[in-house]
């Protein structure tokens, strides 16, 4: 067993090790975690920006297609809505299957 006089510093080691172990095994991690997740959520942002443009544009496209006139604007209309809601729950249908 050791001197009675080194217990002070075995103490401080022991604390200091301690120290070290939790930055190292709990503060690094969370650090890793955070980047990874604040590129996560920007990579969602520009996803949803990207899908939204492309809906308008895909809409904007139908309704210049069909004939002019206002039942046929709103016909443009209902259809594009029809297919974004398809594409939305096709979406939510894959995202929960797992």
């Amino acid at each position: 067993m050791g001197d009675v006089r080194e217990l002070p510093d075995q103490v401080t080691e022991l604390v200091d090790l301690s120290k070290e172990y939790l930055r190292q095994e709990t503060l690094e991690p969370a650090k890793r975690l955070g980047k990874v997740a604040g590129m996560s959520l920007l990579a969602g942002l520009l996803w949803a920006i990207g899908s939204i443009l492309l809906a308008v544009a895909g809409t904007r496209t139908l309704i210049r297609v069909l004939p002019e006139g206002d039942l046929w604007s709103a016909l443009g209309l209902v259809i594009a809505a029809l297919v974004l809601v398809a594409i939305a729950g096709l979406v939510v249908w894959r995202a929960s299957r797992g």
